[in-house]
């Protein structure tokens, strides 16, 4: 009897023990002796400078070992460019380090830091400073930057054009039969995981280890060393558990670099970790935003022009969007085409990645506009998107990878029972509550890293493997499918294999951001796990004392580590010992496709809601969600489902919760805590009902795996509000939707 195999198993996670047991190790949690803790200070004011800082209070009290302030915190050593995690380079989340100057650019700008011998007496010690200002009327909401708008060359560290053109946009609106023209409006989110960020940071003489809570433990070595001036073979950064990150810790913000000047000043180790509060200043959001879109069509219902303009605050530093016109321009056939970012500088730190950066927001106003657009020409919702439906990036002309959409959207309906649904909204009620269903197209890129990704097997004489790669495990399970793949590559039981992540001293690998992570880590893994199965069926057909000996390679295949062809065979054991060997290894490495690849690459999927809506109160509920998606390879469907349902509910926050909102006048954000910031709860969630669509894609990556990190969320949000609007009548163009705009 042998094994099947591990790989599309709905295996249990292999951290599930430790996290529920308490014994799994957090950054914040580190036992390191001598530890003091840092309390960053943040500014109060939005906008001007600091005139003076006075810290006698603060240093005459017991235990505080040092404050920290402009006046006396080391120059860094250089400010790296804003570049995406993805590139495998120094990913500073802004080009902007604070205490260098005595300028404020935003409120709760880091200004000081404290340090002292327990968390409390730090925190104390840091409401004693007293600090003053001259302020100046700061710029934070879209009316008051509106004037000052300019387009940006690029956006997002310079990896994307700040417009993109295609065909004659203004041609393609005059031929078109039917218009809808609307604008949408979105509240500014911010990062809620639940394990706020958090670096501990210890010196040994000129080297560094860093415990960090992070995307990508790789990124953190980079940052910091550039910004410390320390060689990258001095720095070492383990970050094992992670709890939870949604694009907050994907970028590299100050608080890292700042616990390891800490820690050199003091001559401990130090523990900087942010509070629930300074989450909402310290480590970048999705920004506030206004997206004006103009469909144009032909009676029939096919797509002549799509024009569509985003307007968004950015930092005084970088030129930062999220890219919402990015698959918003992809994913139908459209001829004409035309996509402009504008962006204005306010006191605002650099925005940042948050779940769905951009395709959120982007396909939100796309497909309630396509719901418009149904409407208006009398073609049921899911025959518009398919008489639009291309296997081709419109842009490049380029054929998907794999596509897989119109089975979503046949899975999706028949799962969710959309077909004989009556179009007319406002036609169906129970009790007080009327019902109304709605769906949305999603898609995400597939973003393969600009470096190669590398791994390492280990197999031991008593026939167990490791096998390691840098990664974190944020939460996604990426210990438990690497440990599948690492066992089909090597032919073994997966209970015989054990992956080894979370620090920069295993091979590297770039943060795991924007999905990639299954695909680029599973290559890598896949790549050390076959090397080192192709290693011993070499070392074993060579092997006189082998049974297979004189065997040819190709034909051996290897089961529950046997090696065999026709009917000899020999274990992996039996090799490794017989040769007095303790173990072998074998890396690995995976580069991504070229850039001039001639195919295109994006995830899929279908997203229906049903909502039932209160007219007296205002009160939206939604009652269930489905989703079907088609994300190449499916590693662990357990796994990923769990992956798909977060980011629908999150979709569900994003439609109906979630909204921070800066004051005009003191440039601070209104509600910057868990008790006024609302996020989805256990009692908000419906049921959701998740549809894998498997489809093969050899060109992405060698396991064919797209990614489910992201795409959950595409077009949540915009099934809930185009089933608000058929339950009402009400076409919503805001985000979220609150009870005043139903009442």
């Amino acid at each position: 009897m042998t094994t099947a195999p591990a790989i599309g198993q709905p295996l249990d996670r292999v951290d599930g023990r430790p996290k529920v047991t308490g014994t799994a190790r957090y950054s914040a949690e580190i036992p390191i002796p001598g530890t003091a803790y840092a309390c960053l200070v943040g500014s109060r004011v939005a906008s001007g400078r600091i005139t003076g800082i006075d810290a006698s209070s603060a240093q005459a009290e017991e235990g505080v070992l040092a404050v920290l302030t402009h006046q006396n915190l080391p120059r860094i050593a250089e400010q790296p460019p804003l570049v995406p995690s993805l590139a495998g380079t120094a990913a500073p989340g802004q080009t902007f380090f604070p205490m260098q100057d005595d300028i404020v650019h935003y409120a709760g700008q880091h200004i000081a830091i404290v340090v002292a011998d327990t968390w409390e007496r730090a925190q104390h010690a840091a409401s004693l400073l007293r600090v003053s200002y001259e302020e100046t009327p700061p710029v934070t909401t879209l009316e008051q930057g509106r004037d000052q708008a300019y387009e940006p060359e690029r956006i997002f560290g310079g990896w994307l054009p700040g417009r993109v053109e295609r065909g004659n946009i203004d041609a393609g609106l005059a031929e078109a039969d039917a218009r809808v023209e609307a604008t949408f409006t979105y509240a500014a989110n911010n990062h809620n995981p639940i394990e706020p960020s958090c670096t501990t940071a210890e010196w040994d003489g000129d080297e560094l280890v860093l415990y960090d809570s992070t995307q990508g433990v790789n990124a953190t070595q980079l940052t910091v060393a550039r910004l410390l001036g320390t060689p990258l073979s001095k720095i070492r950064v383990i970050g094992h558990y992670v709890g939870g990150s949604f694009g907050s810790k994907a970028m590299i913000h100050d608080h890292a670099a700042l616990a390891a000047m800490a820690a050199r000043e003091v001559g401990r180790p130090v523990k900087l970790a942010l509070s629930r509060e300074q989450m909402f200043t310290s480590v970048g959001h999705r920004e506030e935003q206004e997206q004006e879109i103009v469909l144009g069509a032909t009676r029939d219902g096919r797509l002549t022009g799509i024009r569509h303009h985003k307007l968004s605050p950015t930092s005084h530093f970088d030129d930062w969007a999220e890219p919402s016109i990015g698959v918003a321009s992809e994913i139908y056939a459209c001829p004409n085409y035309q996509g402009v970012y504008r962006l204005f500088r306010a006191n605002t730190m650099t925005p940042t990645f948050m779940r769905a950066p951009g395709e959120a927001s982007g396909m939100l106003a796309l497909e309630c506009a396509m719901d418009e657009l149904a409407q208006e020409l009398g073609v049921e919702p899911i025959e518009l998107r398919l008489r639009n439906y291309t296997d081709a990036s419109p842009s490049s002309g380029h054929p998907w990878s794999s596509s897989g959409l119109r089975e979503c959207y046949r899975r999706g309906a028949a799962r969710f029972g959309w077909e004989g649904r009556d179009p007319r909204p406002g036609m169906r009620r129970e009790g007080n509550w009327l019902i109304g269903t709605g769906m949305a197209s999603a898609g995400y890129p597939v973003a393969p890293p600009a470096n190669p990704q590398r791994a390492r097997a280990r197999l031991y004489a008593d026939g167990t493997a490791l096998v390691q790669a840098a990664t974190p495990d944020f939460g996604t399970g990426v210990a438990t499918v690497m440990t599948q793949v690492a066992a089909d590559g090597l032919g073994m039981p997966v209970d015989r294999c054990r992956f080894e992540n979370g620090d920069t001293d295993l091979p590297n690998i770039a943060a795991a951001v924007g999905s990639a992570g299954a695909g680029m880590i599973s290559a890598a893994v896949h790549s050390a796990a076959t090397a080192l199965r192709n290693q011993l069926i070499a070392r074993a057909v060579a092997d006189a004392n082998s049974p297979l000996h004189g065997a040819n390679p190709v034909d051996v295949v290897v089961r529950d580590g046997v090696m065999t062809a026709g009917t000899a065979s020999d274990s992996y054991v039996d090799l490794l010992q017989r040769n007095v060997q303790p173990d072998a290894e074998a890396s690995g490495a995976w580069s991504p496709p070229a850039g001039d690849a001639p195919y295109a690459m994006m995830t899929f999927g279908a997203q229906f809601a049903e909502v039932a809506v209160d007219p007296e109160f205002g009160l939206v509920r939604v009652r269930r969600m489905t989703g079907a998606f088609a994300p190449g390879r499916v590693l662990n469907p357990k796994l990923a489902r769990s992956q798909l349902m977060g980011g629908m509910l999150w979709g569900l926050g994003q439609a109906l919760l979630e909204a921070n909102y800066t004051h005009p006048r003191t440039g601070r954000w209104a509600n910057a805590s868990l008790g006024e910031y609302l996020v989805a709860v256990n009692a908000d969630a419906p049921d959701v009902d998740v549809e894998l669509v498997e489809v093969e894609d050899d060109i992405v990556n060698p396991l064919g795996v797209k990614g489910v990190g992201e795409v959950g969320q595409v077009g949540a949000a915009a099934a809930i509000a185009n089933a608000v609007w058929h339950a009402t009548g009400r076409r919503v163009r805001k985000m979220p939707i609150t009870i005043e705009d139903l009442l």
